[in-house]
């Protein structure tokens, strides 16, 4: 599910240069949660997360998911060391 999930998102971020890292599922403070871990050239920000939102909640909204309740969230790659 999530390799279909980031082939259905990636290329709408990628117009925004906003690159799909990874796409998992977990648990987050007791709510199943769909995590879209992004990238890009440019800092990723809150807005950048907000704008992505915005682009990948319709596109998953109409995939044929098995996804009961679930909150997405879309944050940042983060800093490699």
């Amino acid at each position: 599910m999530e390799n279909k999930i980031k082939e259905a998102i990636s290329e709408s971020l990628i117009k925004e240069n906003i690159r799909v890292d990874k796409v998992y599922e977990g648990v987050e403070d007791g709510e199943k949660t769909l995590f879209i871990v992004i990238d890009s050239d440019e800092t990723v920000d809150s807005n950048m997360c907000v704008k992505a939102m915005k682009i990948v909640n319709p596109i998953i909204d109409n995939l044929d998911l098995s996804l009961d309740d679930y909150v997405i969230d879309v944050c940042s790659k983060g800093v490699e060391e």
